[in-house]
């Protein structure tokens, strides 16, 4: 009776590994398939065709003088665009990234304040995201 429940066991052994395997085949043959998403095309027939957009001759750089346009500078609102009801700051004038006049403190007062007050915000947020990190480690 031992001995048949010892070979029953070795064949549920025998069926998991079978079952496993078989998984890990159908899991690698689908990330196999996916990462082909991420090669180069490789038809040259299409790279050739994307290049030419149309059937007439294309014009010399001699012939056509290229003219550049200067971009018209937008003029600033009166009012802020992140609190309407408030004036502009004088001092946030749109050129700097995420600019909409959010100053309701009136704490940058001349364009050197602002880029102070620039610096130390990342100071900052960069010594905040060290002691959220370091926080967990040190419990």
């Amino acid at each position: 009776a031992f001995l048949l429940y010892c070979l029953t066991i070795r064949s549920k052994e025998a069926s998991s590994i079978a079952t496993m395997k078989l998984s890990l085949a159908i899991a690698f043959s689908a990330l196999a398939g996916t990462a082909s998403a991420f090669a180069p095309a490789s038809s040259s027939a299409a790279s050739v065709t994307a290049l030419r957009m149309s059937e007439e001759p294309t014009a010399t750089a001699e012939e056509t003088p290229i003219m550049i346009e200067e971009p018209a500078t937008p003029s600033l609102p009166a009012k802020s665009q992140s609190m309407p009801f408030m004036a502009r700051p004088a001092a946030l004038d749109g050129t700097l990234a995420g600019d909409v006049g959010f100053d309701p403190l009136g704490f940058a007062k001349t364009k050197e304040d602002l880029l102070n007050y620039r610096e130390a915000e990342v100071k900052h947020a960069r010594l905040a995201m060290l002691a959220a990190a370091g926080w967990p480690l040190s419990e």
